[in-house]
């Protein structure tokens, strides 16, 4: 057993069959110390390997009702979701009072579920009672965690990819099995539970839901059309709009739209559901865009059509969305998922109609130029190029869709910001921006002050203020939480940051808040922009 943060790793030397779920009754509850140790080891190490070996020895450990926690604490995210704790909060709630460890996972579950559910008058007070109750009986390592895991520092390179490999491991079940029960139910944490204690068996009882979102399949980047569907091979070349992503599911006339986060989003957008309503088939899942349009259906700017899409309570101000939709996962009883894109389209076409987004079919790097120039032309950001033999991977950015944009674009993270001079007193201004590492860290790549307006300063400020995890001289150091849009001329080789490479040229084109840092670029994907 781990005490005190040391890493102990426990054997599971009891045989199994592969697929088989192991027997928990003699097993004694995991101590939040061999998690905070695992998350000590699976930090430290750079190599992938070991640490799917580190987290898959440590899942074999638990009993079926700590999976779900555990995986939550080392994926850096409790099962609750943000709790709304801030760093003063957990600052004033004390230190660590305990030299042995003794906390469960079930104890620190259950503090974080009182945290969660304590709202209204005295809820600050009551909240910091919660945790300093909590603190007293943690060792100073597992305070730190929770502090961490609490306020969303908790970088262990133990993000979702790693652990899904781990969960494949621990269980004995084929990777694919695990992958495509997490991306059909939207939830890793409910994935590893039934694959370490069902095995492969309940993992492919897990099928595409009507109003349960899967995560959208995402889209690797190309420099020129010609690259793309040299990729691809015979593609469906389609307008790439610069909107707000949504799933959508029908039930009869039961229609529920979700958000490329998996938030229900529903009651924001009636005109959606109304919309989808009018369609033929009673049973639907779409993937698709909801877009402001002008009254020659050019594109309204993102900002305002994020800023309708955000909005709680739809009213007579906010301009109306229109959704249009690119792919189909379902209809009528039949799912589509492992069906090639082809005839995912044509089912489509079938009842779509005008609410199909623009596209063509080809293998020719002209005719898909002219639709990249027809886009563009109608104020939208580029292609996509998909494969038509490809199936859909809910969750996986892989080769099979490629978007093209005419400028370099990076979706990075805000890591730090740098208070303003100057015009830009009181203002947060200078960004520091991350990519996504393979260890599941952010990379610093650049920084840049340009393309801001008045509105964006004062709309980061507020921002980023809130999510200020501490303050170093003129620097402020805040959560890994926003995406921001970057434009860049290319990047260049450069020992001044960590990743080895700095942005030219780097201006702000957007906030992304629709993208969760997860959904950032990566490190390789910056570094491939040297030879261009």
């Amino acid at each position: 057993m781990a005490t005190n943060g040391d890493f102990h790793m426990a054997t599971d030397s009891t045989f199994r069959p592969v697929g088989t779920p192991k027997q928990t009754a003699t097993m004694q509850p995991v101590l939040l110390a061999d998690v905070v140790a695992v998350s000590g080891a699976v930090t430290r190490t750079r190599s992938r390997t070991a640490k799917i070996e580190a987290l898959a020895s440590l899942l074999r450990r638990l009993q079926p009702d700590e999976i779900t926690t555990a995986v939550a604490f080392l994926i850096g995210s409790p099962r609750q979701g943000r709790v709304g704790i801030g760093w003063a909060t957990v600052r004033d709630a004390g230190d660590a009072g305990a030299a042995t460890p003794t906390l469960t996972l079930g104890d620190v579950d259950a503090a974080i579920t009182s945290v969660a559910g304590t709202t209204g008058a005295g809820s600050v007070q009551a909240r910091r009672a919660v945790l300093t109750r909590l603190f007293a009986r943690a060792t100073p390592a597992e305070a730190d965690f929770v502090r961490r895991l609490l306020l969303g520092e908790l970088r262990q390179g133990a993000l979702e990819g790693v652990m899904t490999d781990a969960v494949a491991r621990g269980s004995g079940v084929p990777l694919a099995e695990v992958r495509r029960a997490a991306m059909l139910s939207g939830d890793l944490c409910e994935t590893a539970r039934l694959a370490l204690t069902g095995g492969a068996e309940a993992l492919r009882a897990v099928h595409l839901t009507v109003g349960r979102p899967v995560l959208p399949m995402l889209a690797s980047s190309a420099a020129s059309v010609a690259d793309a569907l040299e990729a691809t091979g015979p593609a469906s070349v389609e307008w790439k709009l610069d909107g707000a992503r949504i799933q959508v599911h029908r039930a009869g006339d039961d229609v529920c739209v979700f958000t490329r986060n998996l938030n229900d989003v529903t009651g924001r957008l009636p005109e959606v559901v109304a919309a989808v309503r009018t369609f033929g088939p009673r049973e639907l899942v779409l993937d698709g865009e909801a877009i402001g349009l002008d009254d020659d259906a050019r594109p309204q700017r993102f900002q305002e059509t994020m800023s309708r899409f955000g909005r709680q309570q739809v009213d007579e101000h906010g301009i109306p969305l229109t959704a249009l939709f690119f792919d189909c996962l379902r209809v009528d009883g039949g799912d589509l998922l492992d069906r090639p894109l082809a005839e995912r389209l044509d089912v489509l076409s079938s009842f779509a109609g005008g609410r199909r987004i623009p596209s063509t079919r080809t293998h020719d790097p002209a005719v898909a130029g002219d639709v990249l120039d027809a886009a563009l032309a109608n104020g939208h950001e580029g292609v996509m190029v998909k494969d038509l033999g490809s199936p859909y991977e809910a969750g996986r950015r892989g080769a099979a869709w490629r978007k093209v944009k005419p400028v370099h674009t990076l979706d990075l993270v805000v890591l730090a910001v740098e208070w303003g001079s100057g015009r830009r007193q009181g203002w947060l201004s200078n960004l520091h921006l991350g990519a996504r590492g393979e260890d599941g860290e952010f990379v610093m790549v650049g920084k840049t002050f340009k393309g801001l307006t008045d509105e964006l300063l004062t709309w980061q400020t507020e921002q980023l203020q809130a999510r200020a995890t501490r303050t170093e001289g003129h620097v402020v150091h805040v959560r890994p939480e926003l995406v921001v849009e970057i434009a860049l001329d290319g990047v260049q080789a450069s020992r001044r940051y960590p990743g080895g490479v700095a942005l030219r040229f780097a201006r702000v084109r957007r906030y992304r808040t629709d993208k969760a840092p997860a959904e950032a670029d990566t490190i390789e994907t910056v570094r491939s922009l040297l030879s261009r």
